[in-house]
């Protein structure tokens, strides 16, 4: 059976999901450390690879050519932009995620990857520039399992990006010129290499902070990191037991 591929960016985003996992062995592939074991009778890796995008993308080509997963999930933290509806220990799943500061600084402001006319990627004749679509089957699942659970899960677009918004005007700049709903430094990474590589891809982040001028006494990241995990975990399940999941039954992309 092919795996299912946690990709997070610190280890505290996976503690749960690795004391859940049994029959457990810690592998390395190039610089990367995974563990490999199974959740209920579904083989699991789990990796923590580092921060950023380039730390994010590199782990995820990795581990995806070593161990040809059939999912990859993307979980962590991330900031809710202003606007969003979004508190902190609230969970919000990607329907697309937005290289947000890939592009070039103009004299009249950012203007992005389309306007310099610098594909992120080519798949076929299909050029994609900032924007990069993730599973909607999966995301869609994960809308309707949290439904089932009475668990508040929000899906909309996510920005990646280097710098971290550490004021609100710049969170309410980023929120509106992408009409997105949350930001973290990993995402478009993984969700990119995952549709260069044919596999689906699930975000699934739990909310630290509000994108608001700068205050880290006021963020919960534990509780977030939690959060997230524990939904996972419940995805993870209902996996696991499909023959139980009549309520999950998703329409046929079209």
């Amino acid at each position: 059976m092919q795996p299912i591929l946690i990709m997070t960016a610190v280890p505290q985003e996976m503690t749960l999901l690795e004391h859940a996992l049994t029959n457990t062995v810690r592998r390395t592939a190039t610089a990367f450390e995974y563990a490999e074991g199974t959740i209920g009778t579904l083989p699991v890796l789990l990796c923590a690879g580092g921060v950023g995008k380039i730390n994010a993308a590199a782990a995820t080509a990795t581990l995806i050519e070593r161990c040809r997963p059939r999912l990859v999930i993307n979980t962590g933290c991330a900031g809710a932009y202003p606007g969003s509806g979004l508190s902190i220990g609230h969970l919000a799943v990607a329907s697309n995620e937005i290289l947000g500061d890939e592009g070039v600084l103009t004299t009249g402001g950012w203007r992005d990857l389309r306007f310099m006319e610098l594909p992120s990627f080519m798949q076929g004749k299909r050029a994609y520039h900032n924007e990069i679509p993730l599973s909607k089957h999966a995301a869609e699942k994960a809308m309707q399992l949290a439904d089932y659970y009475g668990v508040f899960l929000m899906r909309g677009r996510f920005v990646t990006v280097s710098t971290c918004s550490g004021t609100r005007q710049r969170g309410e700049t980023l929120a509106r010129h992408f009409n997105a709903i949350a930001e973290s430094m990993e995402g478009a990474a993984v969700a990119q290499i995952c549709l260069r590589s044919g596999v689906d891809c699930l975000e699934i982040r739990g909310i630290s902070n509000p994108v608001v001028d700068r205050d880290m006494s006021a963020w919960d990241i534990p509780r977030a990191a939690e959060s997230a995990q524990r939904f996972v975990l419940k995805y993870l399940e209902d996996l696991d037991r499909p023959e139980l999941s009549a309520f999950m039954q998703v329409a046929p992309e079209r």
